[in-house]
């Protein structure tokens, strides 16, 4: 499977469908000196550009429409822009981001467009409330948006045990809680006020249970606990919570009736990849079920280097998501 993207690196992909054209959001890869550590130093992204393609056809071309937003025109940015994701709602587009503020904490930020393709004005400020990394937004066939966000040891979710205004710095770098009975920390979400620009309730967790128990899946279960990238999608009216294991590399999901859950385990949709990390996106486009995802098969294993791929999925009569047709 060939890169979506040869430009340039491009890593963490949200994929949606704006005018009827597929928009991806990817995050920007560059070259650095800075070696790999679990802090996620040597991912040192500065801006965004945004893509578009009208078929996904391998021939079709994908349009690069350009830097649309770079860390020198967010005020409170010092540094790290990483995966973002966009959406739309009353005619405008907002793209949101991650970054470290000037005292290197992450928040989340929002800018806004009139074109899916931005440009895209910052807000002067992080939305109030937020923290960590990977926002992923869903806007719910009523109109109400929510935002899912979280990431382990340099994405420093661990660091919030205390609640959702208590930084502990203490668990900085790559730690978690583990250990006998000790549950997996959840990824977080918020519904998102009518103007998509803060946080219309409290900051909640996620919570992911384990099929065969109904219990919350355990902290050393890292072959199928939360690590990073959320994504929600919706399918036969069900909400299907999708998300990186990390230091497994695993991309699974889990199923609920709920935009803020309980979701159940219900499997793996992407196997490891080369390179650390693995980011994805799930979309509808042409009446056909996609994921997109990234690997570091162009920069021949470089993993701050990333490509963005793409590949169709499927849904079985139960509603699991298989990678191979039904018959």
């Amino acid at each position: 499977m060939a890169p979506l993207i040869t430009n340039i690196y491009t890593a963490d992909p949200s994929a949606h469908v704006f005018e009827g054209k597929i928009y991806i959001y990817p995050s920007h890869d560059r070259e650095t000196d800075i070696q790999f550590n679990d802090n996620g130093d040597q991912y040192d992204m500065a801006d965004y550009h945004v893509f578009s393609t009208e078929s996904l056809d391998p021939a079709a071309p994908v349009i690069d429409h350009g830097v649309v937003l770079k860390t020198e025109d967010i005020p409170w940015v010092s540094k790290q822009l990483w995966a973002p994701d966009a959406a739309y709602k009353n005619g405008k587009y907002y793209l949101y981001f991650p970054a470290r503020d000037k005292q290197g904490i992450f928040r989340i930020g929002v800018a806004v467009g009139d074109r899916p393709e931005g440009p895209f004005t910052p807000d002067p400020e992080p939305i109030k409330g937020s923290y960590s990394i990977d926002p992923a937004t869903f806007v719910d066939d009523d109109g109400q948006a929510y935002m899912y966000f979280g990431g382990l040891w340099g994405g420093q979710l661990q660091c919030y045990q205390g609640g959702n205004d208590v930084f502990d710095a203490s668990w900085q770098g790559p730690k978690e809680p583990s250990g006998e009975g000790v549950c997996a920390l959840g990824p977080r979400v918020a519904k998102l006020t009518d103007d998509m620009r803060q946080f219309a309730d409290e900051v909640r967790e996620v919570v992911i249970l384990a099929p065969e128990t109904g219990e919350r899946i355990a902290a050393d279960d890292h072959d199928r606990r939360f690590f990073e990238a959320a994504w929600m999608h919706k399918y036969n009216g069900k909400y299907y919570f999708s998300y990186s294991t990390g230091d497994t590399h695993y991309l699974c999901y889990a199923v609920g009736d709920s935009p803020y859950g309980p979701f159940t385990y219900g499997g793996r949709i992407l196997e490891p990849v080369l390179g650390w990390t693995t980011h994805h996106s799930i979309v509808e486009f042409q009446g056909r079920w996609w994921l997109f995802h990234h690997d570091c098969e162009l920069s021949k294993g470089v993993d701050h280097l990333r490509s963005v791929k793409v590949k169709e999925i499927f849904y079985d009569k139960d509603g699991k998501i298989v990678t191979e047709k039904p018959e």
